[in-house]
């Protein structure tokens, strides 16, 4: 997950250079197979998660209509001041644009009706594939603390027949009337990882294709086993009814999946009750309330990958354990020992080829049906609208408000100077912490408009390009399935990788100083990877927005704040932070700062 902040520390940005080379690496890895980021949802959104890829022709998406062409001069003004206003109802959105009280309306639309809309008014609208629905299920119980009533989803068997349940054609077709593909898995069908694991991924959508008469048969087993009974057509437990409550939310096609999965559960014998939200209200219980309080069962989930994903390995780890994020639910999860040690190794990139990679990667997507904490229900075509007098970026997977530059490439009209108005169908549902902060996508559009990086990703390939750095060196060691995509990064191997003695690779919490790799390490420590990253010598003219230069104090904060709060002497310990924490010490090797000014951050790491 993607923090909010000014310039991305030292530990974040190798992540971004190793990221970098595990997307490398796929290419060159073409010659084996074929051709990711929360996000938002991100995992990474490296984001990762992206389009354009030979996965269309086993998924052929709906024709796409042109967007209308402007009918004056491309738009050169450049906007001096962006209001923001929130905007819930897509159809309310067009017809502000239509009018001119909004430029952009910073949302993927795949409502078909809407989108008609969008064509009918002659609106301007970019196309996105980066967007999916899904069911979130609490995991809590299978007795909630809070209610004491009875939670049928804290057996993975019952979330797994949801797969068998629910009827993604009619879902693609009916609701999102065809500008959705039926997903099962957490991999994207437009991504290359969908076509590098085709032969997989077919045999697990025949295994959990609509299956109804199954799903009841596993429901029904699985209740009993729980101590529930049917009483006149509906489950009791403990005398009373099981109440299932279903959190949708409100302002899209989600509306329409909550009211069909709740009429499917109604049939199967279930107390239903609708809980209909948007996002802000949605947000307090969902992302910060406790699973165990029983507020909710069953949430109408939907993300954004914010860029062209090209390695979606760490997607397990993302949604299914507690090293996604933070948050009590995630919190919650506790995949099977076999599942979370692959997602695990997925997560660290440890394997030495592509075939040791799809041989875990197969076995992480059964598992993961398995599992099922969410089931996987379309991926979107999207379309983000826009007036004729206004320009702006948009990213192939995240659309315009998953896109890094659209703060940088905004235009109106012919003159400088010009406002602009965009309208989200939400504004601040999170609180905006630089740690463990909002992960929406309508929260983090405004950050990136906010926010500069090491690194921007290609809005079309998802290959990072240099933003506030000058160049790097990567040294690999020598057999590794890495290769060289763009010529500001220099790639190198080597036998081996020894790491300095005087690099930093711990932190005492107590004497709060850094850990040499010399003193924890005395016989000394290799590593897979090695990244150096030169900073341009204008880096300390940047200002805050309080007017202060950046420093390199910047960057050692950043840095110690990841390892201090996964320390319980610590005094800022956060017992949320440990399970990520620990996972990132499996792999990072140490890091030094080779010379201030300019700025030289070396680094070194088992993740490539």
């Amino acid at each position: 997950m993607k923090r909010f902040q000014k310039v991305p520390n030292l530990l974040m940005l190798g992540a971004i250079f190793l990221l970098l080379f595990v997307l490398a690496a796929c290419n060159s890895a073409t010659n084996e197979a074929v051709p990711e980021t929360p996000q938002e949802e991100a995992a990474q959104e490296t984001p990762t998660e992206e389009a354009a890829s030979g996965a269309q022709e086993e998924a052929p998406a709906p024709a796409e209509a042109e967007a209308p062409s402007a009918s004056g001069p491309a738009p050169i003004g450049i906007v001096d001041e962006i209001v923001v206003v929130e905007e819930p109802s897509q159809d309310a959105a067009v017809t502000r644009l239509d009018v001119g009280e909004i430029d952009i309306f910073a949302n993927s639309v795949s409502d078909p009706e809407v989108f008609q809309s969008i064509q009918a008014v002659g609106l301007n609208y970019s196309q996105s594939f980066g967007n999916y629905s899904e069911l979130t299920f609490n995991p809590a119980g299978p007795v909630f603390e809070g209610t004491g009533k009875l939670n049928p989803f804290a057996v993975p068997a019952v979330r797994e027949a949801m797969n068998w349940l629910v009827d993604r054609d009619y879902i693609a077709e009916e609701l999102y009337g065809g500008l959705a593909v039926p997903r099962y898995m957490p991999i994207t069908r437009a991504f290359p990882d969908y076509a590098r694991l085709v032969d997989v991924a077919r045999q697990i959508e025949l295994k959990y294709a609509h299956n109804p008469e199954k799903a009841s048969e596993v429901i029904t087993a699985e209740m009993e086993k729980l101590g529930a009974e049917m009483v006149d057509g509906k489950w009791q437990y403990e005398g009373e009814p099981v109440e299932i409550i279903v959190l949708i939310r409100t302002e899209d096609v989600r509306n329409d999946i909550g009211d069909y999965v709740s009429n499917l559960l109604e049939d199967l014998g279930f107390t239903v009750t609708r809980d209909y939200k948007a996002a802000a209200d949605a947000s307090p219980i969902l992302i910060r309330g406790n699973p165990g309080d029983g507020q909710f069962h069953i949430y109408t989930g939907g993300w954004v990958t914010t860029a062209v994903s090209r390695d979606q390995a760490g997607n397990f780890d993302f949604f299914y354990t507690p090293r996604g994020l933070s948050f009590p639910l995630w919190q919650a999860y506790a995949p099977s020992e076999e599942f979370d040690a692959i997602s695990d190794r997925l997560g660290r990139r440890d394997f030495k080829t592509m075939d040791d990679r799809k041989e875990l990667f197969a076995q992480a997507l059964d598992l993961a049906m398995q599992d099922s904490t969410r089931i996987w229900l379309v991926d979107q075509l999207g379309a983000s609208p826009y007036r004729d007098e206004v320009v702006v970026s948009s990213d192939l997977a995240g659309g315009i408000n998953g896109s890094a530059l659209w703060a940088y490439t905004l235009r109106k009209g012919q003159e400088d100077g010009a406002s602009a108005t965009i309208a989200s169908p939400s504004i601040l549902p999170e609180p905006w912490n630089p740690v463990a902060g909002s992960n929406w996508i309508y929260d983090r559009m405004l950050q990136r408009g906010m926010t500069d990086s090491g690194v921007v990703p290609d809005p079309f390939t998802g290959l990072s390009w240099p933003q506030r750095i000058e160049r790097a060196e990567i040294t690999i060691q020598s057999g590794l399935p890495v290769a060289k995509s763009l010529d500001w990064v220099d790639l190198q191997f080597a036998d081996t990788i020894e790491v300095p003695a005087d690099a930093w690779i711990d932190w005492d919490p107590e004497a709060q100083k850094f850990i040499t790799v010399g003193e924890k390490f005395p016989d000394g420590l290799t590593a897979l990877s090695k990244s150096v990253v030169y900073y341009p010598s204008d880096l300390y003219n940047i200002k805050w927005h309080d007017g202060s230069n950046l420093s390199l104090a910047d960057f050692m904060l950043g840095t110690i704040m990841g390892f201090d709060r996964a320390y319980e002497s610590s005094a800022i310990y956060d017992e949320a932070a440990v399970p990520a924490f620990e996972q990132f010490q499996e792999s990072f090797k140490g890091w030094r700062i080779v010379q201030t000014d300019p700025l030289v951050i070396e680094s070194y790491s088992d993740v490539y």
